[in-house]
């Protein structure tokens, strides 16, 4: 749960990369730096490259998700705090070394000393840019036939149902909301439980893995109790925030939260803001993860709470 104390609430605004403030006197800790200015660094990037669409999926693995490519022009592929490791679909061609272009598939490996063979067959052509982890496909030939492509991290598979159109170069961006808040979780220091060790038994740290996917995913194990809550709690001025849903079993107790900025600036979030109990018989808080950290007015992003349960 969110921190309740006796002191101001600061209003919180987006600074500088280099120092960042939550408002008059409220320094963010050290650590924290960095994620906004990685952040900050990343939307001078977005800025500075040639104007695009842009096509954002919420995926996970094992489920295919839609898109559009475009016919004539390349359309790039990535996925959101990930490197493509892997893409397997009907390739005509490819620059991205390994086995000659099949429909079984191209990888990421060091291209080859030889020149590229083609699949004449092929529905694509495959190209990686190995530095950023992200690749660039366009479509061979004239059939209207949806392409399907799987593409894959170091950490699941995403399956794109890929429907034809004649539309600008575009961007593809894959994101898993499971992935990103367990990167969340495991980003030191986000786990909220830093003064009190976790522990190192590979069971304890599996159950909080096990229950923040489940909660990201909506993919409950059984034995895994969920109420449905939809309560809003007071936070700040600034925010609108609810309670979605609480998780029970395994010893552990999740939260899920929907936190809203309704303000006219940028919000910018931390773990260590939510790592509070709001009684000591609330149970111990052993890992906090923000999906999105930097909220423009209007944006929303999932919190999610991981407390010790009842003995």
């Amino acid at each position: 749960m969110p921190r309740r104390d006796s002191r101001p609430q600061c209003r919180r605004q987006a600074a500088p990369a280099a120092v960042v403030f939550t408002a008059r006197g409220c320094l963010t800790p050290r650590w924290f730096r960095s994620v906004a200015a990685w952040a900050a660094l990343t939307g001078l990037l977005a800025a500075a490259a040639p104007a695009t669409a842009l096509q954002v999926l919420d995926a996970r693995d094992g489920v295919a998700v839609e898109a559009v490519l475009s016919i004539k022009e390349p359309t790039r592929i990535r996925i959101d705090g990930a490197a493509i490791t892997d893409v397997f679909g009907n390739i005509h061609s490819s620059n991205c070394g390994g086995a000659a272009p099949s429909s079984s598939g191209s990888n990421g490996a060091p291209p080859a000393a030889a020149l590229p063979a083609v699949n004449p067959a092929g529905e694509i052509v495959l190209e990686c840019d190995r530095d950023k982890g992200e690749i660039y496909i366009r479509p061979v030939g004239d059939s209207p036939k949806p392409v399907n492509l799987f593409i894959s991290s170091a950490h699941a598979t995403y399956t794109l149902v890929l429907r034809k159109a004649d539309t600008p170069a575009d961007t593809i961006v894959i994101r898993d909301p499971g992935q990103r808040a367990l990167q969340a979780m495991q980003s030191p220091p986000s786990a909220a439980g830093s003064q009190t060790p976790l522990g190192t038994a590979p069971n304890h740290i599996r159950g909080l893995k096990t229950l923040l996917l489940a909660m990201a995913s909506d993919r409950v194990p059984p034995d895994i109790r969920v109420d449905e809550l939809n309560q809003p709690i007071q936070l700040w001025a600034e925010a609108r925030f609810s309670l979605m849903r609480r998780y029970e079993g395994r010893g552990l107790v999740g939260e899920k939260y929907l936190l809203q900025n309704v303000s006219q600036a940028v919000m910018v979030l931390a773990e260590q803001e939510f790592d509070r109990p709001d009684s000591p018989a609330g149970g111990q808080v052993l890992a906090v993860a923000v999906e999105h950290h930097n909220l423009r007015p209007g944006e929303t992003t999932n919190v999610f709470v991981i407390r010790r349960g009842g003995q």
